[in-house]
């Protein structure tokens, strides 16, 4: 069950440290004052979601994701498209990265023991839960 959870939860992490890229990516793009402080408060939840996973992983033996991995390149593809196409695009692809987290979240919730479970649920979602609703706030908005 460890090296299951570890690689789980490095999943996790890899998704983490994509969203943290792609706000870095949205925010060269994003002029507005208040659009910009929901996105820089959005990536510092991501940061702190991605220090707390390296952390978890560490305390079960093994070893965190440095990269993104397969996220990082859809996440660059996916923002350098709406990098192309405005503010507006960039914040939808960054509402559907949200939207996909907190899928990913709760669908691999039951394969968690309950430890890391609680630790989700707890630590993980609601801050998960705070950056959706950030984005799907700042979308509607826009439009």
């Amino acid at each position: 069950m460890a090296k299951e959870l570890i690689d789980q939860l490095n999943s996790f992490l890899r998704g983490e440290i994509a969203a943290v890229e792609t706000y870095r990516q949205a925010l060269g793009k994003i002029a507005d004052a208040r659009s910009r402080t929901e996105l820089v408060q959005c990536q510092q939840s991501h940061q702190h979601r991605v220090d707390m996973l390296k952390a978890r992983v560490l305390e079960l033996g093994g070893t965190p994701a440095e990269s993104s991995g397969a996220w990082g390149a859809v996440a660059k593809t996916a923002e350098g498209s709406a990098k192309l196409f405005g503010e507006k695009a960039a914040i939808e692809v960054l509402e559907e990265g949200e939207d996909y987290g907190l899928k990913d979240y709760q669908t691999h919730l039951s394969e968690l023991d309950t430890e890391a479970r609680m630790f989700v649920e707890q630590m993980l979602l609601p801050e998960q839960w705070q950056t959706h609703r950030a984005m799907s706030a700042l979308k509607h908005i826009l439009h």
